[in-house]
């Protein structure tokens, strides 16, 4: 156990009476960690004993399976952060107080597969009998009207309010649905900022189990707003195999643990291409580039062909200390049901793939619970 380690620790530890941890409060000052001993200084300004004494029992008791001493060490000087007795200014305003829990599909970086992701992990935790909405987030570029097949504008109720529409049981909002998916959006990032607020504030989502995000790539204006105004459940990071890939998937993962947003999991897409043929005669297996392929009994055959690096998910994963959720093949299939407007999760969800990502969809849904 290192520093990180500790911090990363303490992090679970709630203020009493709040919704926000000792870390992000400021209340940590300096972890020193010695072997098997640790001590944690602590900047408390309450005077509420109860409170103090409580907060120092959370710390000894996270840490004492840890260590074989935990000394803490209280002070009482002037906040940098703004006391804990105050409510704090930066907090997350109460809104979608009706979803129970959101998820960013998040990358980083761009062209790895994140809307095609989000739109079969909502297809698939809807079939699983959740109350779904899924909300695209990139105004630049928005994908979910191609995704799912909607060429319709959401209807407004007379307080102004936008109706998200409906498809495969989801509630579905885009800013392609309102601008066109067409038209391009020149916008700077105050401008960026406010249409993320509004599809929080303006849409009536109504009561839902779970909310998806389909973020844009990068760590800019969006994800900075998101972390203000929602309290989000978790983050899942969509990456590539390649190293390039990983590059920017770790300072979005980074990010989101930064903003005291825990990462959920990791999943690999585009992780090899899956080959399918048929072979004459009677043979039971053979082998192709080394590797050897089993052939069923009407002669046909598939396997995965590693056209980038392999295990870039799995690396990413246990830096993060998450679990690896799924990986992906590159497939006609999936480019084929993307096309089409319906995500392969709901056209054909006993599928090999199909089964991919609802196995991914039940380890979310089970983490959550």
């Amino acid at each position: 156990m290192n520093k990180e380690h500790v911090l990363d620790h303490l992090k679970s530890i709630n203020y009493p009476g709040f919704s926000r941890d000792i870390v992000s409060f400021g209340m940590v000052k300096d972890i020193l960690v010695e072997g098997e001993q640790v001590t944690v200084q602590l900047n408390i300004t309450s005077q509420n004993e109860e409170k103090k004494q409580e907060v120092i029992s959370a710390v000894k008791k996270e840490l004492a399976e840890h260590f074989s001493t935990v000394t803490i060490e209280v002070s009482a000087d002037a906040p940098q952060q703004g006391g804990p007795i105050q409510a704090p200014q930066n907090a997350p305003a109460a809104i979608l107080d009706n979803v129970k829990h959101i998820i960013a599909v998040a990358s980083g970086k761009g062209g790895v597969g994140k809307s095609t992701v989000a739109a079969n992990l909502a297809c698939a935790m809807a079939k699983q009998g959740k109350k779904v909405g899924l909300l695209d987030l990139d105004i630049y570029g928005p994908s979910l009207p191609i995704v799912f097949g909607i060429n319709e504008q959401p209807a407004m109720t007379q307080d102004k309010k936008l109706v998200p529409l409906e498809k495969f049981g989801i509630k579905v909002m885009s800013f392609g649905f309102i601008s066109g998916n067409d038209t391009p959006v020149i916008w700077r990032g105050p401008l960026v900022s406010r249409m993320t607020e509004q599809f929080f504030r303006d849409v009536k989502w109504g009561e839902l189990d779970v909310m998806i995000l389909d973020l844009p790539p990068g760590t800019g204006d969006i994800q900075l707003t998101l972390t203000q105004k929602l309290r989000m459940s978790g983050a899942v990071m969509v990456t590539t195999p390649q190293d390039i890939a990983l590059a920017d998937v770790r300072k979005g993962a980074d990010m989101f643990r930064k903003v005291n947003t825990p990462v959920l999991g990791v999943i690999e897409n585009m992780s090899g291409l899956e080959l399918k043929g048929q072979v004459d005669g009677n043979i039971s297996s053979m082998t192709i580039n080394g590797e050897n392929i089993s052939v069923d009994s009407e002669g046909g055959f598939k396997f995965i062909m590693e056209l980038f690096k392999t295990g870039g998910g799995e690396k990413e994963s246990k830096r993060l200390g998450v679990p690896l959720l799924g990986k992906i093949p590159i497939s006609q299939e999936i480019m084929i049901s993307t096309d089409e407007g319906i995500p392969i999760a709901q056209k054909d969800p006993d599928s090999t793939l199909g089964q991919i990502y609802h196995a991914i969809a039940r380890k979310l849904l089970a983490t959550l619970d």
